[in-house]
């Protein structure tokens, strides 16, 4: 999932963060649920937004529903722009440079 950081606010890029489906997959419906449920904003439309206090949970999230092999990589991973400098140590076992 495309990420930034921008003043100690984890930014998801809204296009890349699971969608619920009604019907859908038990596993990428509770995904949704649990990434929405620590963040600070979590709109349909704009970016999902975790504060710096969640940071350990949302790696342990992404973490579990790696290991777990139902979701992709790409779906269990950060990826932030060479650009966004340094990733912070706690996110850093889910991060990846775009």
């Amino acid at each position: 999932m495309r990420a930034r950081i921008e003043n100690d606010v984890v930014f998801l890029h809204h296009e890349d963060v699971p969608k619920f489906k009604k019907g859908g997959s038990v596993v990428r419906n509770s995904y949704f649920w649990a990434l929405r449920s620590i963040a600070a904003c979590a709109s349909r439309d704009r970016d999902w937004e975790y504060e710096s206090e969640v940071w350990l949970a949302l790696t342990r999230m992404l973490l579990s529903f790696a290991e777990s092999r139902y979701l992709g990589v790409r779906e269990t991973m950060l990826e932030f722009p060479i650009s966004q400098g340094q990733i912070p140590p706690v996110l850093r076992d889910v991060s990846t440079w775009e």
